[in-house]
This record gives C-alpha cells, structure tokens and sequence, in this order.
C-alpha cells in the first residue's frame, strides 16, 4: 500500500534547491558523492526529523500505560538523488528565522532509509512516514503514524505505531524489523536506564 509521504515546508525545500545551485553559499563542503555526480541533482522523499527526548523508567511506564513518548520535531530530512540514484542526503533546521540548510551527508542510514520505506510499502496498511531519533543510543528509526492526515511536525508516537530500526541498529536491537511503539519502547528505555550500583557488605 502507497505511503503518504508528507509534503515539507516549502521554505525548508527552497533552502536545499540554494544549497545545490550554490554551493559556496553553504559553510560545508559537499560530500564526495556531490562532488564526483554529473547531471542534475533533485531532493526527494522529505522527511520529519523528530528526536524523542529522554526515554527513563517513568516514560516506560507511562507507554505500558498507554500514554506517549515526548517528542520534538528537530529538522526535516531529504534524499538527493542523482537520476533514479540516491547520493546523498540534505538537512534543515528551523532557526528563529524560519527553515535553513544545514548539512549534505552520505552514509548507511540513506540506504538504509529508502529499504525501510520498501519494508513499509509492502505493510498493506497506509503509514504517514517519519524518522525518530533516539540521540543517546545513537539510533535511528523509520517511525510509520497510523493517521496518514496528520500534521507532520508534530505529534507523538502512538502505541500502535511501527517502529523500523535502522542499520546500523544498536547492539541487541535488530535493524529493519518492524516493532510497535508499545513493544520497542520499553526495550529503549532499558537500555538507557543506569545499571544498578553493586553494594558490598561492610
């Protein structure tokens, strides 16, 4: 089933479209894929950067509750793409003064992406596609919204929303294998909660 991919603001798209026709205009170098490609170059599949903030044994509780992770829209992601080739992947930010580039990169979480979204298609359930980060376990996931009309930037994972780990995946989490929000979550908080002191007898 098609994905409901969702439309980015048009002042983030505009600053990547810049960002591609001048490439001085931006503090980074391009990436060496960026540098070698021949031909025009597109960004495509945006998608919602959100970051879920502080996962701790409360939060596990409250999503065996039933309530939400908090979680903060943080940029939007998309992939250039060379012809039918991805090359690369573009970052905004939002700044005081509205959506603004911020970085080319390459690496394995664009390919990783775009087998993702293939895992999602082949569902047969209608997702609105975003990414979920999870800063202190240096991961990434695709996170599939079950409400396909909702407003991208904000919101929170619903208990019966997917989770697709990306690769490269935490040790013991594996990539690419679709999870609930309810059944990832408590995993995530685990590992982030501090390991027990070990007390000796006096």
């Amino acid at each position: 089933m098609p994905l409901h991919i969702p439309p980015a603001p048009a002042p983030a798209l505009r600053s990547v479209l810049a960002a591609l026709s001048s490439p001085t205009a931006v503090r980074d170098a391009r990436t060496p894929a960026l540098q070698s490609v021949q031909g025009p170059l597109s960004p495509e599949l945006p998608l919602p950067v959100h970051v879920l903030d502080h996962v701790t044994p409360v939060d596990r509780a409250a999503s065996d509750a039933g309530r939400t992770p908090r979680t903060r829209l943080t940029g939007w992601r998309f992939v250039i793409r060379s012809g039918d080739r991805a090359v690369a992947a573009a970052d905004t930010m939002l700044t005081a003064d509205g959506w603004a580039f911020s970085r080319f990169f390459e690496g394995p979480y664009i390919t990783a992406t775009e087998r993702a979204l293939r895992q999602a298609e082949s569902l047969g359930t209608a997702y609105q596609p975003r990414l979920l980060s999870v800063p202190e376990l240096y991961m990434l996931t695709l996170w599939l919204h079950g409400d396909t009309e909702a407003d991208a930037s904000a919101g929170a994972p619903a208990p019966a929303d997917i989770l697709v780990p990306l690769a490269p995946a935490p040790p013991g989490i594996a990539a690419h294998r679709p999870h609930r929000v309810a059944e990832l979550l408590p995993m995530i908080g685990l590992r982030l909660s501090p390991a027990p002191l070990l007390v000796t007898p006096a």
